[in-house]
């Protein structure tokens, strides 16, 4: 009887929690769906490829639905042109060798081209083969016909075929041999054997800090309110802004510190490679640990518990990582490339990756910088506001 006590008040307990039964039931369903769309429309993924001095039978081999050419005649170096236009990929042409410089920092994109040029190189070379092996055959039929017009007007002596023999070797001599194009590759990232972890580092670094921070932030937020903290903090004269710029300053200390030790780890213990400034990956990934601290704070005001606040990561984190750059959002549909821009994580995942992995400056990523701080201090002034509610007096 005691176990069905037990059972008939949990069943009780969770049948009037809705969120809890939403969170089971129907949150599960709304991922599925989210990942299905995502990884459907992310199926068709293209990458763009600049050509310069290439042969045209070389271009035609190559294109193909997944590539994109772009035909540039500038002397510019390989590096200043994919890092301009953010280029996949730059082919140019040294005699018979095809030199393929990659910039490596999608491994879809890469893998895109490297395929692109292995299957151009294999065509092109069947479609030379078929046209000599044609053309064989076209001065065969030729001296065939020569040799019996020659052989109905002359007698048959040895040195009429002798002669005849010599013109025929000489038609099929003529014929172009087929040209053996070699392929050297170099990569502005990392090399060709680049792990999927390298590739996608910055995406991982960005949620790590995110996710510690903002679980971390509400959760001791959440444990001050119940505990009584923060009611008689607020029945004292002090300021409501003046609460909010403490917790982001105490808890965005250690956000610091563990942004330090991750990014240190990653260049140190993992051997990772930044082609941009440490400092402005540093900076980047504290500036991510600050909003993802605003948010804990403020999705913290709507959880009574800490399992509820862990309800919240399903809806609110999780599908950040799918919006972050692992599934190229400009592969997306429309509605989802929408739904990607209301993302912090994109944000910050857009700019650690083209400052590790494109060497891009602080002018260069300056747009997804404005817009994370943008959301820093817009959630800073909801906490200020949301703390009218727990003040009593």
């Amino acid at each position: 009887m005691s176990i069905l006590a037990v059972f008939k008040r949990i069943f009780k307990e969770m049948i009037r929690d809705k969120r809890t039964l939403a969170m089971m039931f129907i949150a599960p369903l709304l991922m599925l769906g989210l990942m299905y769309f995502l990884f459907q429309s992310g199926s068709d993924s293209t990458a763009d490829l600049a050509v310069h001095n290439v042969p045209t039978e070389v271009v035609k081999a190559i294109d193909n639905k997944q590539v994109k050419i772009h035909h540039v005649t500038s002397d510019q170096s390989a590096k200043e042109i994919i890092r301009q236009n953010h280029y996949a990929g730059y082919l140019t042409a040294k005699g018979d060798q095809l030199i393929m410089t990659y910039e490596n920092a999608d491994q879809t994109q890469a893998g895109i081209l490297k395929q692109s040029i292995q299957g151009g190189a294999a065509k092109l070379k069947i479609q030379q083969l078929a046209s000599v092996t044609k053309q064989q055959a076209s001065a065969l039929k030729q001296a065939q016909k020569q040799l019996q017009t020659l052989s109905a007007r002359l007698p048959q002596t040895s040195a009429n075929q002798s002669a005849n023999s010599s013109q025929t070797q000489r038609s099929t001599s003529n014929l172009k041999a087929p040209t053996n194009y070699t392929t050297k590759s170099h990569y502005l990232y990392a090399n060709g054997n680049a792990s999927f972890f390298v590739t996608m580092l910055p995406i991982f670094v960005g949620f790590i800090v995110f996710f510690f921070v903002f679980m971390i932030s509400g959760i001791s937020l959440l444990g001050e309110r119940n505990s009584g903290t923060l009611s008689r903090l607020l029945a004292t004269p002090i300021k409501r802004s003046d609460i909010i710029y403490g917790y982001l300053g105490g808890y965005g200390l250690f956000a610091i510190l563990q942004t330090i030790i991750v990014v240190l780890f990653c260049v140190w213990a993992l051997q990772v490679q930044i082609l941009g400034s440490l400092w402005l990956v540093m900076a980047l990934c504290i500036l991510i640990a600050l909003v993802a601290l605003a948010m804990g704070l403020f999705i913290s005001s709507f959880a009574a518990s800490e399992f509820q606040m862990m309800q919240f990561i399903p809806l609110l984190v999780i599908p950040q990582v799918f919006f972050s750059g692992i599934v190229p959002v400009s592969s997306m549909d429309n509605w989802l490339q929408v739904i990607a821009h209301f993302m912090p994580l994109y944000y910050g995942a857009s700019a650690l990756t083209d400052v590790i992995q494109r060497q891009a400056t602080l002018i260069d990523i300056w747009e997804p910088v404005t817009v994370l701080i943008g959301i820093l201090i817009f959630f800073v002034i909801v906490n200020i506001f949301s703390m009218r509610k727990y003040r009593k007096v």
